[in-house]
């Protein structure tokens, strides 16, 4: 068995006249791994229970078994290099107009500007910012509804990924007058970042700006949904109808009467890194209040795995800290 450790020590000194500081406890911790019959081993099978036994007391010990999204190694990481994909569903109604949807990316687009000082929507100012930036057209890898509902299929977007800057998504409406036009729905939107070890990280979807997203045990959060159209494209003033959570709708002249005039709306998601990755987060096994003398942990499939402990001593003003890491093999029984 490889066994490794490092031991961190930080004090965070603190003068006050009239209080005294406390001292952080030293730190002994040590983990081996066995069996449940007691022999050492580096090499288990999916069907044996590791028994980890600690030497020590910390207050605290968090474990990473070392499997995917569970690797101390990447507790930090926030970004990494994948592909993304972004998948959604379409449904036409109303209307026969061609290319009335497109699905658009930028990097250079300026954002959704406010007013000064306020939460509210500076529209000018925004319309302008969609006007100026320059937009790439993918609507060409999109599988898109003819009548009923329709998947995307994958898009991949891997060639904005390497721009190495954060990109808007939108979607752009545009209908002529004269006829009638139509009615898109769009649903069940996902934007996920697919890692060479097959862990998968939704950074994008249908919820509202800063909604939770759950990857594995850690949380993120939507980068939102922001609609706008520009008056003198739309004088009809057919908007994009966000429902958080749910669906994309934008409904345009639903007769021939009513579409005396042509319209353009934008739907945008964004800003978002297409590298964005939820950080890794081990599970806490003890706190202050507990001793724990050893812990059982069963692989579920077959890995090559570093299990690593943090341990560590807290007090307001330091902190000790032990990292020990094993390494292990996991087979087939």
């Amino acid at each position: 068995m490889i066994n490794r450790y490092i031991i961190v020590t930080a004090i965070a000194f603190t003068f006050a006249s009239c209080s005294k500081e406390i001292e952080v406890k030293s730190l002994n911790f040590d983990v081996t791994a066995s069996k449940t019959n007691g022999v050492i081993s580096n090499t288990y099978t999916t069907s044996d229970s590791l028994n980890f036994v600690f030497k020590g007391n910390p207050d605290v010990i968090t474990f990473y078994s070392g499997e995917i999204s569970r690797q101390y190694i990447n507790k930090d990481r926030t970004s990494a290099d994948g592909t993304p994909v972004l998948q959604f569903t379409s449904l036409r109604a109303n209307g026969m107009q061609p290319n009335s949807l497109s699905l658009m990316v930028s990097s250079d687009f300026k954002g959704i500007a406010l007013k000064p000082g306020t939460t509210i929507r500076d529209t000018v100012i925004t319309n302008a910012n969609i006007a100026n930036a320059q937009w790439s057209d993918i609507t060409d890898q999109a599988t898109l509804s003819t009548g009923a509902a329709t998947t995307s299929g994958d898009i991949n977007l891997s060639s904005f990924a390497n721009l190495g800057k954060p990109v808007y998504i939108a979607f752009k409406y545009v209908a002529t007058a004269g006829t009638i036009q139509n009615k898109w729905t769009i649903t069940l939107l996902t934007l996920t970042n697919k890692l060479a070890d097959e862990s998968i990280y939704t950074i994008g979807n249908l919820g509202a700006p800063n909604t939770e997203i759950k990857n594995y045990s850690a949380i993120t959060y939507s980068p939102g949904w922001w609609v706008s159209y520009d008056e003198t494209k739309n004088m009809n003033k057919y908007p994009w109808v966000f429902t958080a959570g749910t669906s994309l709708v934008i409904t345009g002249a639903a007769t021939v009467g009513a579409a005396t005039a042509p319209t353009e709306a934008w739907a945008i998601m964004g800003p978002i890194n297409l590298k964005k990755v939820s950080p890794d987060v081990g599970v806490g096994l003890k706190s202050i209040s507990a001793k724990l003398e050893k812990y059982l942990y069963k692989y579920p499939s077959v890995t090559q795995s570093e299990p690593t402990f943090v341990a560590s001593n807290n007090v307001v003003n330091g902190s000790a800290t032990v990292v020990k890491a094993l390494s292990i093999k996991v087979t087939k029984p």
